[in-house]
């Protein structure tokens, strides 16, 4: 029951994060995007993988120059996943989400 729980909360927080993404994106260039060709979604969850991907980098760097020891693999909810890649992904969905509150404090 908390893998199901844990894995629609994190399929939530993706499409939030692509939500954000999409509507940071249309407000940054100005024009709509329905006449490109790759469709939004698709754009914003290639940045989303690629944020993620370049902070896992940074990460494992600033490990390895540090010499923190790391567990190779923490179990939630009998899952068994790399400490780093869980933390540059949840930076990379965060990311989106607080730029949006941002956006909408300073607009207000």
């Amino acid at each position: 029951m908390g893998k199901i729980i844990l894995a629609l909360l994190l399929v939530g927080l993706i499409a939030y994060a692509v939500r954000s993404r999409v509507y940071l994106r249309r407000r940054r260039t100005g024009e709509a995007l329905e006449n490109a060709v790759p469709s939004p979604a698709s754009v914003a969850m290639g940045e989303l993988i690629a944020i993620a991907g370049g902070i896992y980098l940074s990460l494992i760097l600033l490990v390895s120059f540090l010499k923190i020891s790391m567990p190779d693999k923490i179990i939630i909810f009998s899952m068994s996943i790399d400490p780093l890649a869980l933390i540059a992904l949840s930076i990379a969905i965060l990311q989106p989400v607080i730029l949006s509150v941002y956006y909408n404090v300073r607009k207000s």
